[in-house]
This record gives C-alpha cells, sequence and structure tokens, in this order.
C-alpha cells in the first residue's frame, strides 16, 4: 500500500510538472515568420509587360516572316505557396507543355482551377492581350490578397519550339505592406518539352521530358541554336515586367492613374547592338584541274554563307579558293 501511494504522489507532481512547462510555452514569444503577411486585406495592381525582342539585340535567325516575331497572350496567377504555375529546374505541366509549345491555354487554367478548389492555393487568373511584334507593351491589372501574394505568369515567345519568359511566384507582400512598384528583366526558358533549336523548328518532342531551363548565350551549347551567342557573357533581356501599386480613394476604390503603360517605355533602353559574326559552311571539295599538259594548272572550292554578320559582326571571308595542280588526264 505504501508503494501505491508513493507511486501516486510521483504522477501528481509529474503531472503539475508537465503542465507547469506547457503553460510556460504557451506564454513564450513566437519568432516572426517573414512568410506571414499582415498587410492589408486586399491590393490592386497594375501589370506591364514590354516586349524587348529586337533584331538589333537579336539579329541570330531573327523571324522576320511566317510568323514573324511576336509574343503571345499573358496569363497570369495570384496564388500562396502552396500553388506553382512553373519552376526552374522543375518539369513543366501538361497544361504549362500546351501553352508553352502551342499557347494554348484550356489545360493550364483547368489545372489552375482544380489547386484553387482543391487546397485554396489560388486567388485569381489574369490576362493580357498578345503582342504582334517583338517589341511593344501589354498590360492588366490584377488583384492581390494577404493569404495570397505570390504572382507568378508566362508568356509564350512566337515562333518557338517551347520557350517562354515569366515570373515564377514573386512575393509582393513586403511583411506588413505591399510593395509599391517593382521592374524586373526577364530572360527566355526553354520548357523542356520540345527539342528544337531555333525559333522555326519543325515539332519534335522531347523524351524523356526535361526539367525548365534558362535559355543563356551558351546553352543549349549548339551553333544553331537561335540564341547562341558565344562571345557575349550575357544574353540582353528579351522583355520585361513592370508591376505597380495602384492608390485606392477613401471608399476603397482604385484612383485612376495616366500612362500606366507608358513607365519605363524604352524598348531598346540601355541596350547595345548585339554584333553577329558571319558565319559560313565548310568548304566544299576541291573541283578538276583545268589546264593544258604540260602546264600548271588551276582547281577551285567554295563554300556558302549560313548567317550574314549584323552590328558589325566579323565580316564574311572569301567564298571561293583556288590552288595550282597538275592538269588531270594529260597524255
Amino acid at each position: 500500500m505504501e508503494n501505491l501511494m508513493l507511486l501516486s504522489g510521483s504522477c501528481k507532481v509529474t503531472t503539475t510538472l508537465l503542465l507547469t512547462i506547457l503553460g510556460s510555452a504557451r506564454c513564450l514569444p513566437l519568432d516572426d515568420d517573414d512568410s506571414v503577411c499582415t498587410a492589408e486585406e486586399l491590393a490592386k495592381y497594375s501589370i506591364v509587360f514590354t516586349g524587348k525582342w529586337s533584331q538589333v539585340a537579336f539579329p541570330k535567325q531573327y523571324p522576320l516572316y511566317r510568323p514573324p516575331a511576336q509574343w503571345s497572350p499573358l496569363l497570369g496567377v495570384v496564388h500562396s505557396s502552396d500553388y506553382n504555375m512553373w519552376g526552374k529546374d522543375e518539369f513543366a505541366s501538361n497544361g504549362m507543355r500546351d501553352f508553352a509549345e502551342r499557347g494554348e491555354t484550356w489545360t493550364v487554367m483547368k489545372e489552375i482551377e482544380a489547386a484553387g478548389e482543391k487546397i485554396q492555393s489560388v486567388h485569381g487568373i489574369f490576362s493580357a492581350p498578345a503582342i504582334s511584334s517583338g517589341t511593344g507593351q501589354t498590360s492588366a491589372d490584377f488583384e492581390v490578397h494577404s493569404r495570397h501574394p505570390l504572382v507568378s505568369f508566362a508568356v509564350r515567345i512566337v515562333p518557338s519550339p517551347d520557350w517562354f519568359v515569366g515570373i515564377d511566384s514573386l512575393n509582393l507582400c513586403e511583411k506588413d505592406h505591399w510593395t509599391e512598384q517593382i521592374s524586373v528583366e526577364l530572360s527566355p526558358y526553354d520548357a523542356g518539352t520540345d527539342s528544337g533549336f531555333t525559333f522555326s523548328s519543325p515539332n519534335f518532342a522531347t523524351i524523356p521530358q526535361e526539367p525548365v531551363t534558362e535559355i543563356t548565350c551558351s546553352s543549349p551549347s549548339h551553333p544553331a541554336n537561335s540564341f547562341y551567342y558565344p562571345k557575349l557573357k550575357n544574353l540582353p533581356p528579351i522583355a520585361r515586367v513592370t508591376m505597380i501599386k495602384l492608390k485606392r480613394s477613401k471608399l476603397g476604390f482604385p484612383i485612376p492613374q495616366p500612362n500606366v503603360t507608358v513607365i519605363d517605355n524604352e524598348i531598346e533602353d540601355t541596350i547595345s547592338e548585339t554584333p553577329l559574326d558571319c558565319e559560313t559552311s565548310l568548304w566544299s571539295s576541291w573541283g578538276l584541274c583545268r589546264g593544258t599538259c604540260g602546264h600548271l594548272g588551276t582547281k577551285s572550292r567554295t563554300r556558302y554563307i549560313h548567317l550574314h554578320p549584323a552590328n558589325n559582326g566579323t565580316p564574311c571571308p572569301n567564298l571561293n579558293e583556288e590552288t595550282d595542280c597538275e592538269p588531270d588526264n594529260c597524255v
């Protein structure tokens, strides 16, 4: 009996101790979580997409017709960290594959809607009109929410195998306030679903599928690649996006902001001409030696131009070459 009483007393002490520890733990200050947005619940933004895909900046194989250089409509989504539209070094979804290859939006929009319904990770979808040339601007408005402060979007490069530009999960909330304005220079990405090297390559599916990768002046490292500029350190930006927080009146309505769509409208700004060196084929084999018997004759070979030089690039060398030889079939 004595042992049972001691055990019972011991259990009471342990229980009291545990309650005391748990009680104190509830009073301990928690570390600030940078991912929690405490800004006002809603904010409205204008997004301005500027195409900077010019023949001066990107002279190699620049598409001039059938179709000429242009941009698809912009497709964007406002979401939480539970959703991912696309990501560098990740595999593109079926919807992103259809969008990057053909500009089709139905599948990716179904994916976004499904994510929104299943885990409430999506606040809204927005879009902006296409741009019918490589340079130009398009814009749209969208709304962010304190529980959905991230913005992602994509714009297809037209024509291209599966190339696009965009932003993955940009957080517009800075703890207790929304970002007033942000501008980002954009580089091209390869969706990893088509193996074409040039803007006008025929459809050639990548099997197995590869992750989304950034296209650079040296990657893919192949002379046929339309973005291959081995003499450059970095590709010039092919586009820019600017997001501007719209001010609200005391009644909560957005205040009209004139000229929002022309902000940073320096499409050719600070981009120097990208030099493009002449590229030629290999020499053909030597032709027949022509001449009279007993005298030296001549034979020739030729090559042709793959790419004409542009923007003060290295000019083309001679396309014909001759050398002395002994005439053929002399008797």
